[in-house]
């Protein structure tokens, strides 16, 4: 079973949704290039379907958005795939609220200035992202990096 193909659209009035637009189009792209369960191919091509018969510019760039989220985390969650700094991204959260927001609180107990709270910040995200940064390299070893990223 084959990925359908996004309807090519001429125009755009806006530039950042005509970009969107591609983003999604190079994501589906990618997907070809994959070997993909029948599962992810049918819900992709839902999305495809559902997108390609959008016809308001301003509606279509929050949809491709939603679509292309939905697909991303279908793929994560069923081949393990993943795009390009998903884990740096996902782990600089995390690391800013696990690591980051602890170590001030405990700068600021023990320097008795709770203003020292967003010290710990910074650092909780350095070590997220370096958390991150080993993942997506592993995850790009094993195969299951698309080459192709989201943009925050």
């Amino acid at each position: 079973m084959e990925i359908k193909e996004l309807k090519q659209r001429g125009y755009f009035t806006n530039e950042k949704n005509g970009k969107c637009y591609q983003k999604f189009s190079t994501l589906i792209d990618e997907l070809l290039t994959l070997k993909l369960s029948s599962k992810v191919i049918n819900f992709t091509n839902e999305q495809v379907d559902f997108l390609n018969k959008i016809q308001e510019e301003k509606k279509l760039k929050r949809q491709v958005k939603v679509c292309q989220q939905k697909i991303l985390r279908l793929l994560e969650k069923e081949h393990k795939i993943v795009p390009i700094g998903y884990y740096r991204n996902l782990w600089m959260v995390l690391g800013m609220s696990s690591f980051g927001l602890p170590l001030g609180v405990a700068f600021g107990a023990s320097l008795s200035n709770m203003g020292l709270l967003g010290v710990g910040l910074p650092i909780g995200m350095v070590i997220g992202i370096a958390v991150g940064l080993k993942k997506d390299n592993q995850a790009a070893k094993e195969g299951r990096q698309l080459k192709y990223s989201i943009s925050i």
